[in-house]
C-alpha cells in the first residue's frame, strides 16, 4: 500500500501537482502519555521527477506537520510524460508514486 498520493491537473498555462504523504513527521522532542520522548521520524528528502529528470529536490525536517501536503506547478505536461514523486525518511523508509499522463 502506497503512503503517497499524487493528483495532477493540467491546464493550458501549467500542470498542478498535489502530493499527500501519510507520515507521522515526529521531530524527536514530543513526549508520549507516559512522558517518554517519541523518537524522531521525519522525511528527509522528497524528489519530484519529470521524465526521469529531477525538477524538485526538497530537504525536509521534523518541523514539517504530519501528513504533509504539497502543491506545485510545472510547465504543462503532455500525454506520455511521466511524473514520479519519491521520498526517504531518517529511518530509511521510502515510498514513491508514479503517474503517466494520458491523452486528453
Amino acid at each position: 500500500m502506497t503512503r503517497t498520493k499524487l493528483k495532477i491537473q493540467t491546464l493550458p498555462e501549467y500542470s498542478e501537482l498535489k502530493i499527500l504523504i501519510n507520515h507521522p513527521m515526529e521531530n524527536g522532542r514530543n513526549r508520549d502519555l507516559d512522558g517518554r520522548l517519541i523518537p524522531a521520524h521525519f522525511i528527509e528528502t522528497l524528489t519530484v521527477e519529470r521524465n526521469g529528470i529531477p525538477v524538485l529536490i526538497l530537504q525536509m525536517g521534523g518541523s514539517v506537520a504530519k501528513q504533509p501536503f504539497l502543491s506545485l506547478r510545472l510547465a504543462p505536461l503532455a500525454a506520455g510524460e511521466r511524473v514520479r514523486v519519491s521520498w526517504q525518511d531518517n529511518q530509511g523508509q521510502t515510498d514513491q508514486v508514479e503517474q503517466l499522463m494520458a491523452a486528453p
